[in-house]
């Protein structure tokens, strides 16, 4: 099949290898401009390097862009982690239409932040979708779907770049075979059933001490690598990077206050929230660089009684 990739990052990249070294034509590659300063985007980077003609245009909405789609000439578009707004003008350019991967199971999740969110919320289980684009977001017809569960202890790290990330890549090729044979069903959403969630940034990364275990929990395991949630020292910001949780057996045996450091162990300190203590393991001060939790307590003077986030 003759197809052109829309997309970006590593993501883009590992689908650009897979369709070309299973012997499908990629005509051309729509990858967002680089930043200046910065290095090649990694799906632009491996464009060049594999020889395939690239665009990297500012908008996909500008009558450069729907030129340059119309003069590849292409079976289908494949859109591969897209943060650029893709007009239907622009997705019904190639013969076959296009397909786009979301990593969550469509309706929910819709959003820029799909795999932060089912984390962070304590779900279960998550997965990705192949759908026809639309003008709404993330909300045309679904093409296939792949599920994966959400372990205890899973991270934004481990489900994505373990699991969703490869799941992705094979259900793109999938979802391209389905289509080019005619095979491929499309299944409207139930928006009784959507859900739609914005960035997981900063703001929303801030851990709040008071809040129960599992959801202190579930939003330091949702922010693994990034964004990272945070707390304070002296007015200092703390990403924790590796944490581990301890729920107390019984109300009686939580100890000290809530957002106070409880115990300083051989790598790791423990803080107290509401049902137990969250034990940091790996943490990264602002302007700093990575340390276990013992040496950032020694580094910063945290003793027991020493309260954070305050």
């Amino acid at each position: 099949m003759r197809i052109a990739i829309i997309g970006q990052q590593k993501f883009g990249k590992a689908v650009l290898d897979a369709f070309l070294d299973r012997g499908d034509t990629v005509a051309g590659v729509f990858c967002t401009p680089d930043k200046p300063g910065s290095p090649p985007d990694p799906l632009s980077a491996g464009a060049t390097e594999r020889g395939v003609r690239l665009f990297q245009l500012p908008s996909l909405k500008t009558p450069e862009a729907l030129e340059a789609l119309r003069g590849l000439d292409v079976d289908l578009g494949v859109m591969a982690y897209v943060l650029q707004f893709a007009p239907q003008e622009f997705t019904r350019i190639p013969r076959r239409g296009m397909i786009q991967y979301h990593p969550s199971l469509l309706p929910k999740y819709r959003g820029p932040s799909s795999i932060n969110w089912p984390i962070i919320h304590g779900d279960t289980r998550t997965g990705l979708t192949i759908f026809r684009p639309s003008d709404g977001l993330d909300e045309g017809p679904v093409i296939l779907q792949k599920e994966t569960p959400i372990g205890p202890d899973d991270t934004l790290g481990s489900v994505y770049f373990d699991r969703l990330f490869p799941m992705g890549v094979e259900a793109m090729k999938e979802a391209a075979d389905l289509v080019m044979s005619g095979k491929a069903r499309e299944t409207i959403q139930d928006e009784s059933q959507a859900s739609y969630e914005g960035w997981c940034r900063d703001p929303e990364a801030r851990i709040n001490w008071h809040n129960h275990i599992d959801q202190v929990y579930n939003l330091i395991r949702g922010c693994i690598p990034a964004p990272g949630a945070w707390t304070t020292h002296g007015g200092r910001k703390i990403r924790i990077l590796e944490a581990r949780k301890h729920p107390a057996r019984t109300f009686s045996a939580v100890k000290g206050k809530i957002g106070a450091v409880t115990d300083i162990a051989e790598r790791s300190l423990f803080v107290s929230t509401q049902g137990g203590q969250i034990e940091v393991l790996t943490l990264k001060p602002e302007e700093g660089k990575k340390l276990s939790g013992r040496e950032f307590s020694e580094q910063a003077g945290l003793t027991a009684g020493t309260i954070l986030g305050g």
